[in-house]
């Protein structure tokens, strides 16, 4: 009992002691502090944006520290001018401002104030859409910059490739004797720089002639992420309308698939994307459409069949053999250093 009444003695003097400043709508540590900004500028509340600045002039060039010559009155004057240019900061700025008047005439929402005040003073002074705007553009171009490495490490690998290389060579064999074998004297390259050379000849052919697929496939503008997100709305609209066409010619009309939803539903049964699945050769997508796997239950057929074919390999694999010896002996979770 008798520590409910100090309890309640102490929240009586608190809010005795800030009353006074609340009632004024004067808070210690926002805007001018127990100052009153316009009364520290010698203006009132329906002074405008020139009055304000005009007043903010005479006032700085009466209270600047540099025009005292005493070391107190130097202080007192910094003090001043410190109080002057923080009324001004307040009060030239249009939101700012309309922040302050409100806090005058809502002095009981303190918490609201401080609020307001630091939200304005913490938030970062940068356009947010200026960041976001940035932002998408660097990604884009990493985005773009990437696919670029990504389609000549194909290129150049399908280089190494003594398939893609040979089948490169015949092309160009006409090519290659008109700019590295027929230079005779001095136009007659060295050994270096006839095999380079040669290479860019067979990276060009391969260029021409090869069309990469999937994620190694040649970038294009329509790929980058700025230009995706331009053309979301359309994209949209597209995926809305397949698929409303999608239910009415086959599932409410029962039309035959064509070749395109053949494929479609072969790898959305595969669990494959786009990319992946067209990276793949011709050979193997026209053996899935012969297997007619965009039926479920030829594909379960099928999927049941790869796994036994995959069973069968590993199995006659040397390396898993030595592995299942190994966990048949010493059990799984077990490391010794036996040979």
């Amino acid at each position: 009992m008798l520590a409910r009444c100090y309890y309640r003695m102490l929240i009586s003097l608190v809010f005795l002691l800030v009353l006074p400043t609340t009632c004024l709508g004067l808070l210690e540590g926002l805007y001018c502090g127990k100052q009153n900004c316009y009364d520290v500028l010698g203006v009132t509340r329906e002074s405008t944006k020139s009055d304000i600045g005009k007043a903010y002039r005479i006032l700085a060039r009466k209270h600047h520290p540099d025009l005292h010559r005493t070391e107190e009155a130097k202080k007192e004057a910094e003090i001043q001018f410190k109080a002057i240019a923080t009324a001004y900061e307040i009060l030239k700025d249009d939101e700012s401002r309309t922040d302050y008047d409100y806090m005058l005439d809502n002095p009981d929402e303190y918490y609201a104030h401080y609020y307001r005040y630091y939200r304005r003073r913490v938030a970062p002074k940068v356009d947010v859409r200026i960041v976001i705007v940035v932002t998408l553009t660097i990604i884009s171009v990493i985005q773009y910059y990437s696919g670029w490495q990504r389609y000549d490490s194909a290129i150049k690998y399908f280089a190494t490739v003594p398939k893609y290389r040979n089948k490169a060579l015949e092309i160009a064999k006409d090519e290659i004797n008109e700019k590295v074998n027929s230079r005779k004297g001095k136009n007659r390259l060295t050994k270096a720089d006839q095999k380079e050379e040669i290479e860019k000849i067979i990276i060009k052919v391969i260029e021409e002639k090869m069309d990469v697929k999937g994620a190694y496939a040649k970038p294009t503008v329509w790929d980058v992420l700025w230009v995706q997100i331009i053309i979301s709305p359309y994209t949209l609209a597209k995926w809305l309308c397949w698929n409303v066409s999608w239910i009415w010619r086959f599932n409410i009309c029962k039309q035959p698939y064509g070749r395109e939803e053949k494929l479609y539903l072969i790898r959305r049964y595969m669990k494959m994307g786009e990319h992946q699945f067209n990276s793949q050769e011709d050979k193997q997508i026209e053996e899935f459409l012969r297997l007619e796997l965009w039926d479920k239950d030829n594909f379960e057929v099928w999927r049941l069949q790869e796994e036994e074919e995959m069973k069968k390999k590993m199995a006659e694999n040397p390396r898993y053999k030595s592995y299942r010896r190994y966990m048949k002996n010493h059990g799984p979770g077990r490391m010794t250093f036996e040979d």
